[in-house]
C-alpha cells in the first residue's frame, strides 16, 4: 500500500489519473463511494488509490499541479464512515484498506481500493440498481455505467477464447495454417511433444478445438481465429479481418471523394495473415536517408526494421479485443504507419516497455509466443524500440484509450529525411537542443501539437518531469507555446517555430506553399481557433431542420433526442466539443461525460485526430478512419 507521501510525489509530478482520485477534506461524501465503485468495476485496472485531504492550490510556471495537504478535523470517524458505508451502500460488501497518515503536521487518509473479482461485477449502489447505479473509471474521472458497459461485466475474458463457435468444424480449419504451424514449432524445438500428435489432437490440445455434448469435434475462438479458413471466418467472424489503407499526404481527408489512394482487406488464419500484413507495409515503404548527429548530409537508405513491423502488428493480434466487431486497421500515410488496434492496453501507458505482460488472450498469444512470432515475457515493445534506435529512426509512439477502446501504434518514418527535410532541421542547429527536442521538432511539423505522455516516449528513459522541463524550455525559446494545464496541458507552435519555418518555406522550399506551413498557421491558432471568440458553427449556418431541433434544445429534451441531435450535427459537419457546447448551450463537462464518451464508447461518434487525443484542433465525427 502506498503512502501519503507518494501519492503526493504523484500527484504533483502528473495530477489525478486513472488510479489516483485526490479529495479535500470536506469532500467526504457520496463522491468518494462513486470513486470506490468505479475502482472496484473497472477492467483489469487493478483498483486505486483515494487520497482524503489533498487540495490542488494551482500549477506552477511548467505547468505541474500543486497539491498541498489540508487537515482532517475527526480521522477516526471519517475512516469508520467510508468503511461503514462501502460495507453498505453496494450490492456487495466491499473492504478498502484504509490508513490515517501525517504530511507536513497534517492528517490526511489513504484508502486503497481493490478490484473485485469478475464473479463479483458489476458493483453498483444497491438503491439505484442497475445501470445507474455501477460506474467505471475513465481516466480521471467517474464514469456512471450504461447499458453498453454492462456486456463488459457479464462476458469473462477467460472464457471467451475456448468458447465454442457453434456452426464449425474440422473443415474450417486452413491445413496451409496448421502446417506452417508444424513447421514454425519445429524450428523452435524439433524435440517438441505436440509435433508428434496428429491433427485433431494437435488442435486440442492448443484448446484450438472441443467436443461438444454430442462427441463432435467443433473448432474454439482460438481455432477459427488462428487456424480458420477465410471462408470461414467471413461465414463467421465477418469483422474480423486487417485492413491496409494507403493515404495521400499526413492526415485523412474526410472527403468521400478522395478518402484514401486504395485499400487492400486481408482476411484469414492470423497465423498466415501475419506475412501478408508485414508484406503490404514493406512493399510500399519508401527509401529514404538517414540523418546522423553532427551531419547536414544524408545517406544510407533505410526502412522500418521488419523485426518492427512483425512486432507490432503481432501485438495487435495477441492483444485485440476479439469482441469488438471491428478490424485492426494498418493505415500508411506519407510521414508514418499506423497501426489502429480494438481494445486498449490492459498495461498501464507509463509500463509499457517494462518486462511482464498482461494478456487478454492467453491461448492465441501462447501459439505465438512457441513458434516465435512474438516476443515472450512482455519486452516486445521494448524490443521494437531498441530496433528503431539502432535503425537511426524516430521510437514508436503509443496511444492507449479506454473511452474508445482503441490501441494504437505509430512508426513515423523518421529519420527517413529527404533533403528539404534536412535543411528545415538545420534552421534550429544554433539552439543547441538535445535529441529528444529535436524530435520533437520532427513530431510538432508533422502533427501540429506534442504532449508530456508523447514526448517521454521519444526516449523511454525520461520520466514526467524531466520531460515537462524539456518542454518548458521549449516554450522559453519561442519554440512551442502551452495549452491547458496539468493533465489537460499540451503544446503547439510557438513564434519561433512559425517564423524559422516561414523563412524555411522562402529559403529551402523557395516559397512554395507546403503542408508543413500550412500546418504551423493551423496548429497555431491553438484553442483559438474554436473557442468562445473565434469563428464558430452557428445554429444559422445549419440546414432548417437541424436549425429548427437545436433551437429546442432550451426546452427539456430526452437523452435520446439529445444524442440523435449530437449525431446528426456531427455528420453534417465534424465539430468540436466547444462548437457542440454553444450550440447545444450545455457545459463542455457535461456535454463530454453524459453523451460524447458514451457514444464514442458504442462506436457511433469518433475522433477526427486519434492520433494525439488532446490535439488543439480535435473534432468530433460520424465517420471512422475508413469504411469497415
Amino acid at each position: 500500500m502506498k503512502t501519503a507521501s507518494e501519492l503526493f510525489k504523484e500527484l504533483n509530478s502528473t495530477d489525478e489519473s486513472v488510479w489516483i482520485e485526490a479529495k479535500r477534506a470536506s469532500d467526504v461524501g457520496k463522491s468518494i463511494l462513486e470513486t470506490v465503485c468505479a475502482f472496484a468495476n473497472e477492467p483489469d485496472l487493478g483498483g486505486g488509490y483515494l487520497l482524503l485531504g489533498a487540495v490542488r492550490k494551482g500549477f506552477d510556471e511548467q505547468g505541474f499541479p500543486i497539491y498541498e495537504p489540508e487537515n482532517i478535523a475527526n480521522p477516526d470517524k471519517v475512516q469508520s464512515d467510508i468503511a461503514n458505508q462501502c460495507a453498505s451502500a453496494f450490492n456487495i460488501r466491499l473492504r478498502p484498506q484504509i490508513k490515517k497518515d501525517s504530511i507536513e503536521g497534517k492528517t490526511v487518509i489513504v484508502v486503497k481500493v481493490d478490484e473485485a473479482s469478475t464473479a463479483q461485477k458489476p458493483v453498483f449502489f444497491e438503491k439505484r440498481g442497475l445501470p445507474q447505479g455501477a460506474y467505471r473509471r475513465i481516466g480521471p474521472t467517474d464514469q456512471k455505467c450504461t447499458e453498453e458497459d454492462m456486456p463488459i461485466f457479464y462476458s469473462s475474458a477467460d472464457t471467451f477464447e475456448t468458447t465454442i463457435v457453434k456452426g464449425s468444424g474440422l473443415d474450417d480449419i486452413d491445413e496451409n495454417a496448421l502446417s506452417y504451424y508444424r513447421k514454425l514449432r519445429k524450428q523452435v524445438n524439433p524435440l517438441a511433444e505436440e509435433l508428434a500428435y496428429d491433427d485433431t489432437d494437435l488442435l486440442l490440445a492448443l484448446k484450438a478445438c472441443e467436443k461438444d455434448r454430442y462427441g463432435n469435434i467443433v473448432l474454439t475462438n482460438v481455432g477459427l481465429i488462428v487456424f480458420g479458413k477465410a471462408m470461414a471466418l467471413r461465414r463467421l467472424m465477418p469483422a474480423l479481418r486487417v485492413d491496409y489503407i494507403r493515404v495521400a499526404g499526413n492526415q485523412w481527408v474526410e472527403s468521400s471523394d478522395a478518402r484514401f489512394d486504395y485499400t487492400i482487406d486481408m482476411r484469414g488464419a492470423f497465423i498466415l495473415l501475419l506475412n501478408r500484413a508485414v508484406n503490404a507495409i514493406v512493399d510500399d515503404l519508401p527509401k529514404g536517408f538517414e540523418l546522423k548527429d553532427g551531419e547536414l548530409q544524408a545517406s544510407t537508405p533505410i526502412n522500418i526494421p521488419n523485426d518492427t513491423l512483425r512486432e507490432a502488428i503481432v501485438n495487435a493480434f495477441m492483444h485485440r479485443s476479439f469482441r469488438v466487431n471491428r478490424p485492426i486497421q494498418i493505415i500508411r500515410y506519407s510521414n508514418r504507419v499506423e497501426i489502429n488496434n480494438p481494445g486498449f492496453s490492459l498495461k498501464s501507458p507509463e509500463h509499457l516497455g517494462e518486462p511482464g505482460s498482461e494478456l487478454r488472450n492467453p491461448f492465441i498469444s501462447a501459439i505465438f509466443h512457441d513458434t516465435n512470432l512474438a516476443e515472450t515475457k512482455g519486452t516486445g515493445i521494448k524490443s521494437m524500440r531498441d530496433q528503431m534506435k539502432t535503425a537511426h529512426l524516430m521510437p514508436p509512439t503509443f496511444e492507449s484509450s479506454r473511452e474508445t477502446n482503441v490501441f494504437t501504434i505509430r512508426l513515423l518514418l523518421h529519420h527517413l529525411l529527404g533533403e528539404e527535410d534536412v535543411k528545415w532541421l538545420a534552421l534550429f542547429a544554433n539552439l543547441d537542443l538535445s535529441n529528444e527536442q529535436r524530435l520533437s521538432l520532427i513530431f510538432m511539423r508533422e502533427l501540429g501539437a506534442i504532449d508530456n505522455i508523447t514526448y517521454r516516449q521519444l526516449n523511454s528513459d525520461i520520466n514526467t518531469r524531466r520531460a515537462s522541463l524539456d518542454l518548458h524550455r521549449m516554450c522559453e525559446m519561442g519554440l512551442f507555446e502551452l495549452k491547458g494545464q496539468g493533465r489537460n496541458a499540451y503544446y503547439v507552435a510557438g513564434r519561433e517555430f512559425m517564423l524559422l519555418n516561414s523563412r524555411s518555406k522562402a529559403e529551402v522550399y523557395g516559397g512554395d506553399e507546403r503542408m508543413y506551413g500550412a500546418n504551423v498557421e493551423m496548429y497555431g491558432g491553438g484553442e483559438e481557433m474554436y473557442g468562445a471568440d473565434g469563428e464558430m458553427c452557428k445554429a444559422e449556418d445549419l440546414p432548417k431542420e437541424l436549425k429548427e431541433r437545436v433551437e429546442k434544445t432550451g426546452k427539456r429534451i430526452t437523452s435520446k433526442e439529445m444524442e440523435s441531435l449530437i449525431l446528426d450535427l456531427c455528420s453534417y459537419q465534424p465539430l468540436a466539443l466547444s462548437e457542440i457546447a454553444f450550440l447545444l448551450r450545455r457545459s463542455k463537462v457535461s456535454l463530454r461525460n453524459h453523451y460524447l464518451n458514451p457514444l464514442m464508447g458504442k462506436g457511433e461518434l469518433f475522433y477526427t485526430i486519434p492520433e494525439m487525443i488532446k490535439h488543439p484542433n480535435q473534432k468530433y465525427t460520424t465517420k471512422k478512419k475508413v469504411n469497415t
